[in-house]
């Protein structure tokens, strides 16, 4: 009786050598032919036993496959599948450790990284946005557009059009990496990284990735640079030259004695002038507008300069646009909008040039170094939550920040420390200020 093999020796007219196609025992159906090469049927059905019995060789000739696994794999290939079925036979082979992620059409993670970044820095469009505002976090058009910008000058270019699902760990350690030669400040490297990995970690949480990959990395180190402060010395000089924009020296005047944020002092208007005081309700940004201040609270900021806060009503009623209370105090050349931050950073940065300090030293010296000057020559003077009600500093730890340039009965208090540190250095009246002490 003939042996009945459980594969086909085939031989096609037009070539010379005979294939081999094996059964799949569990359809009882032939899988594809495959050459042996050999010229013979007795040669062929040798080599076909081989395979058999120690599985097919791949392209490679390097890997051989069973016969049953190379019946499933055809299978796979010629069956329909639902999404939950591939999702399963997806399950399994991450199980074995075959595979560390994949993404299913239609599934949550099948949408490019970067199109799910552009709309989570959306502020318009953001759920996450959306989520904060609802639970009455501070967050603002300006910040969010900064990350959009980080991200698609920085993280475009390196992911591309990768799929948010199938973005794993070592893709961004390895971005990490990238920026070990890049000419920035560590601080600078970790807010950049930050802006995805913040969008991570919330799509980890909301389930939209099967693993928290942004987790526990490895960021840069090191100390941060210091925004540099002037000396009295040349704080004084500063103050007594010609500046080209008199507004932007009044408001470079008014930060350092104060340390008031730049877009809180955009933000104020005529209704916000008291009684040697200043009521901070609201900041300003280019994107936002008029909003909350940063911490959403309002306070009252000493000013107990009288020749200050007159500059302050002059140029108040010397707005143009008519906008009576609510008339900006630095006012813009368009009604409703205030004059730019820029002008008063670099206003200060000509006057800085014209005192003679050098090119490269001015880079140094922003408008916000006011606020690390205030806070440093008033710390220690008056007590910590005195100092924090000024500044409108949220947290301890954050005053410490802008205080650790300086070395190692309230309202008076603070008023008589704002005349003793920078009386002399905004020229008010000197004998006005010794009765103020006294």
């Amino acid at each position: 009786m003939k042996e009945r093999l459980p594969f086909s020796i085939i031989k096609r007219n037009d070539r010379t050598t005979y294939f081999v196609a094996f059964k799949d025992e569990s359809t009882k159906k032939y899988l594809p032919r495959k050459s042996t090469g050999k010229t013979t049927r007795a040669e062929a059905i040798e080599i076909a036993w081989k395979w058999y019995h120690n599985g097919i060789p791949d392209k490679t000739n390097k890997q051989r496959v069973s016969v049953s696994k190379t019946a499933l794999i055809a299978s796979i290939r010629n069956n329909e599948f639902s999404l939950s079925e591939a999702e399963e036979i997806i399950e399994i082979l991450k199980n074995k450790n075959l595979v560390q992620s994949a993404v299913l059409v239609g599934s949550v993670g099948d949408i490019k990284l970067m199109d799910f970044l552009d709309e989570f820095w959306n502020y318009d469009k953001s759920p996450y946005v959306q989520e904060k505002l609802r639970k009455k976090h501070g967050l603002h058009r300006n910040y969010t557009n900064r990350m959009l910008g980080s991200v698609r000058k920085y993280w475009q270019p390196f992911f591309g059009s990768r799929l948010l699902g199938e973005i794993k760990r070592s893709d961004i350690e390895e971005f990490i990496d990238s920026f070990h030669a890049k000419d920035l400040s560590h601080s600078q490297k970790n807010a950049i990284i930050k802006t995805g990995t913040i969008a991570l970690n919330w799509a980890y949480r909301k389930e939209l990735i099967e693993k928290d990959i942004s987790s526990k990395l490895t960021l840069y180190s090191g100390k941060a640079t210091e925004r540099a402060i002037l000396t009295p010395e040349l704080v004084k000089l500063l103050f007594s030259i010609k500046w080209e924009n008199p507004m932007a020296k009044l408001a470079n005047k008014l930060a350092l004695c104060t340390g008031m944020r730049a877009g809180e002092i955009q933000g104020l208007r005529i209704q916000d002038l008291g009684d040697g005081c200043l009521y901070v309700r609201h900041s300003w940004n280019k994107y936002d507008k008029l909003k909350v201040t940063k911490n959403k609270e309002n306070r009252v900021v000493e000013v107990p300069f009288p020749e200050l806060m007159q500059e302050l009503v002059d140029l108040a009623q010397s707005n143009p646009h008519g906008e009576m209370m609510n008339g900006f105090i630095f006012f813009g050349d368009t009604p409703g909008v205030p004059r730019s931050s820029d002008c008063f950073r670099t206003n200060l940065r000509s006057s800085l040039k014209k005192i003679g300090m050098n090119p490269a030293d001015i880079k140094r010296y922003t408008f916000h170094g006011w606020r690390h000057y205030f806070t440093a020559y008033m710390k220690g003077h008056i007590t910590d939550a005195v100092l924090q009600r000024q500044t409108g500093h949220k947290t301890r730890m954050m005053l410490e920040h802008y205080s650790d340039h300086v070395k190692n009965t309230d309202r008076d208090q603070l008023r008589r420390a704002q005349i003793e540190q920078f009386g002399e250095l905004v020229n008010t009246n000197k004998s006005m200020n010794m009765r103020l002490i006294n």
